[in-house]
């Protein structure tokens, strides 16, 4: 093997474990902790202005416009949001939901959530 195909098996393996590569794609499978955070009239990492009344999320990595399934796992309680900002970066916890997203789950504050692709 030369070089350029030791290159090209490693990033390959590497974009594998990456994750997901398009919002279709139904293998996303995460869990831990989801809180609650809104700044109402401010821009999104999307750019787009923040509606605490809407069901949205911030999500690390996903694509902007993802629409993933977030299941309570304190309550079983389950809704789809859309990704459209950049978070959580606090350790443990895995996604950030609007006030409106977090009352359809049934917390306030913290819960443990499971995340798979929606809807």
């Amino acid at each position: 093997m030369n070089t350029k195909s030791i290159w090209l098996a490693v990033t390959l393996s590497m974009t594998d474990l990456a994750g997901p590569a398009s919002a279709a794609d139904n293998t996303l499978a995460q869990s831990g902790g989801a809180a609650i955070y809104s700044h109402r009239g401010g821009k999104t990492a999307s750019g787009e202005i923040a509606d605490p009344e809407n069901l949205t999320a911030a999500h690390r990595s996903l694509p902007f416009g993802t629409m993933v399934r977030v299941t309570n796992t304190q309550n079983g309680r389950s809704i789809v949001v859309r990704i459209n900002d950049r978070g959580p970066f606090t350790r443990g916890r895995v996604i950030d939901v609007t006030p409106a997203a977090a009352r359809a789950l049934g917390f306030s504050g913290l819960t443990s959530v499971k995340l798979s692709r929606g809807p």
